[in-house]
């Protein structure tokens, strides 16, 4: 991961004023190797803890994001989802940002879970997705079809802040997933 980032090269589009405070950060299950080190470049001093599967896969992406001092936490959407929401409202309650995956851990792909609205609405805090388009990259034929940015390429990397309040939760979920989706590799 940090090989790719070092000998690629980045552009920024902030698409939204945003400040250092606290976030709900999204992103798509298949650009996990940018976005969480994006995050952390971005908010070095936040501390924060990310939605991971207790699964074999999960663990992967758990003991990954440990190395950007981002904590799992514990649950997802097919499996502990309840314990998922609880333990993440917890650590918004303590000033930690909170980063999900809206499509994870199983898909479909580019799809928006009830997660990500229910933690910003009960929260009442906004959404930063991070999402990324590169020109030249690796495409894994998992359900996510994971995107490997090849070294030496661009990677042009959008966030826009998104406020989910006062919606009902199908406008919220395709305000998400239109959002993100335009600013992703497809």
């Amino acid at each position: 991961m940090r090989l790719i980032w070092l000998t690629t090269k980045k552009h920024y589009h902030h698409l939204s004023h945003f400040s250092d405070k606290q976030y709900i950060f999204a992103c798509w299950h298949s650009e996990l190797l940018i976005s969480p080190q994006y995050y952390r470049k971005l908010f070095s001093r936040h501390k924060a803890g990310a939605i991971a599967s207790s699964h074999k896969d999960g663990q992967i992406v758990s003991n990954t994001i440990q190395y950007f001092n981002i904590y799992p936490i514990e649950g997802s959407s097919s499996k502990g989802g309840v314990k998922a929401l609880i333990n993440s409202l917890n650590a918004l309650k303590k000033g930690d940002d909170v980063l999900i995956t809206p499509d994870g851990p199983r898909g479909p792909r580019f799809s928006v879970g009830d997660g990500i609205v229910a933690l910003a609405q009960k929260s009442n805090l906004q959404v930063f997705t991070i999402n990324y388009k590169v020109n030249k990259h690796w495409q894994l034929k998992s359900w996510d079809k994971f995107i490997i940015p090849k070294p030496f390429s661009t990677i042009e990397i959008y966030t826009k802040l998104l406020d989910l309040k006062g919606l009902d939760n199908q406008e919220a979920k395709k305000i998400v997933s239109e959002t993100m989706v335009q600013y992703t590799t497809i």
